[in-house]
């Protein structure tokens, strides 16, 4: 018995001092997003988007939208592409071999007829059976290719793409209006090399959209999704932001992303063989940078929005976050040589470890710590003391960081105008530290199984229309829902 005491003793200091240097580094990045965001709020001021849509400074650029039995929300999406204010820009539709009537609705919806064009083949893919461009709108490519994944999909795009710049969107998603003038705005600006620039990605449900633009900005009724609105804006408020004033940004969303395609030539293009490949395109980026001594930036920009459709059960959320955990770990141990090595500056030796201890191990140790400690409560192993203190540091401080990202938001963005949205996000901000987090960690666990029983594929997802109740799809060949 005395062993055991001990061995519980010395879990206790364990987990103590790993929750102390959790919550050390939330404060950091929380406080340079703070920081951030005052002064971007404040450059907002002095801003004029007019001026950018008629500049001769202002590159095309080439939208990418890798589609897979999307029949649900496809026209809506591919619209609200089609309406963007930029001076000039392609869409590319690629349709991944959809089973579904993907491939149909956009033909008949968008007037498509087959053309015959020559391309470059610089990233190996799947074939492509046909290529289609719109009567309509001659700016729209279709290309109609056998199914390969959703990475395969975006080199295929690569391929296509005639312009110096492509921006990532998934084919669930919406573009606000000006969301690529303002992605891009760190470029046009030239003020620094931009390799990479990522927007924030809303949650779509609750929200009213028109002709493929969002009228009402709304929570939505589930309450999985509402959780979501929280998740959403603490990893892209209070985090991505953060790692961006510092130069070491790891993650562009899959859902919404602008790269210099000759960059990512350079690197190979996107990853096939993982299901991380949006997080393992830039963190080869910023190798690609470092190592050849670039003085190249990738940010983070607060204030364009993408609005996509997110899980509303919690059975297609463990798939989502249990697949999101298996591409965080393929992405860190190929990436593996960059941990603790001073060469990559504060790459190595803070974010890389922090993404390694906090953000891969942090769920499932606090997973585990959960379970280890509530039974040594009960069964009189873990001290009265330990145990409250280890609810507050846990439960409390993840309250702090999802009422953060909500004042965040409240301060500077307000998307969220009703007083009754805001004290709902309130409340399950409070809500979540006890049970969805604990939930969400459970996720990533499983996460690991599954990646140590190398288990592959993207599982069965669903997939709700922008206007209707949610459908499931059938069986996504196991590779292609967005990340």
């Amino acid at each position: 018995m005395s062993i055991l005491h001990s061995l519980f003793m010395a879990f206790e200091w364990f987990i103590l001092s790993y929750i102390l240097f959790i919550n050390s580094s939330y404060l950091f990045l929380i406080l340079r997003s703070f920081k951030e965001l005052r002064a971007y709020m404040k450059k907002l001021l002095y801003s004029e988007y007019k001026d950018m849509e008629v500049s001769s400074q202002t590159p095309p650029i080439s939208i990418l939208v890798p589609a897979f039995n999307e029949s649900q929300t496809i026209e809506e999406s591919v619209r609200s592409f089609l309406w963007l204010n930029y001076p000039e820009y392609e869409v590319i539709v690629v349709n991944d071999g959809s089973t579904d009537q993907t491939l149909d609705i956009l033909k008949e919806k968008f007037n498509l007829l087959p053309i015959f064009p020559t391309y470059r083949k610089q990233l190996q893919t799947q074939d492509v059976r046909n290529v289609y461009r719109s009567v309509e709108y001659p700016y729209l490519l279709v290309i109609d290719k056998e199914n390969g994944g959703k990475s395969d999909s975006l080199n295929t795009g690569i391929n296509f793409a005639s312009y110096p710049y492509f921006c990532t969107v998934d084919a669930d998603s919406i573009l606000e209006r000006d969301a690529l003038l303002r992605t891009m705005r760190p470029v046009i600006e030239g003020k620094d090399d931009i390799v990479a620039c990522g927007g924030i990605v809303r949650v779509a449900n609750g929200c009213t959209f028109r002709d493929g633009n969002v009228t009402k900005v709304g929570l939505p009724e589930n309450p999985w999704a509402i959780f979501q609105v929280i998740e959403y804006l603490r990893s892209f408020l209070a985090s991505r932001l953060g790692f961006s004033s510092i130069s070491c940004l790891l993650i562009i969303s899959g859902a919404f992303g602008v790269f210099r395609k000759q960059d990512v030539l350079e690197v190979g293009g996107y990853n096939t063989s993982i299901v991380g490949e949006d997080m393992e395109l830039v963190v080869r980026l910023h190798r690609h940078i470092r190592e050849n001594k670039k003085n190249s930036k990738i940010l983070f920009v607060p204030d364009p929005v993408c609005w996509t459709m997110v899980p509303e059960s919690a059975k297609v959320l463990k798939r989502q976050r249990a697949r999101w955990h298996r591409g965080l770990i393929e992405t860190l141990l190929i990436h593996r040589r960059i941990f603790l090595n001073p060469a990559y500056g504060w790459l190595g030796m803070w974010v890389m470890p922090y993404f390694f201890l906090v953000e891969f191990l942090g769920p499932i140790i606090e997973f585990i710590g959960y379970i280890i400690v509530t039974l040594g409560f009960f069964f009189h192993i873990v001290q009265v003391k330990f145990f409250i203190l280890f609810l507050l540091l846990s439960i409390s401080f993840g309250m702090f960081l999802s009422l953060s990202a909500v004042i965040l938001e409240e301060w500077s963005l307000r998307r969220y105008q009703k007083s009754s949205d805001l004290f709902t996000l309130f409340v399950f901000s409070v809500m979540e530290s006890f049970f969805y987090r604990q939930m969400v960690a459970s996720f990533c666990t499983i996460g690991l199984f599954e990646f140590l029983f190398k288990k592959n594929g993207w599982g069965v997802m669903e997939r709700q229309s922008f206007s209707t109740h949610p459908e499931s799809s059938e069986d996504m060949s196991e590779k292609n829902q967005s990340v």
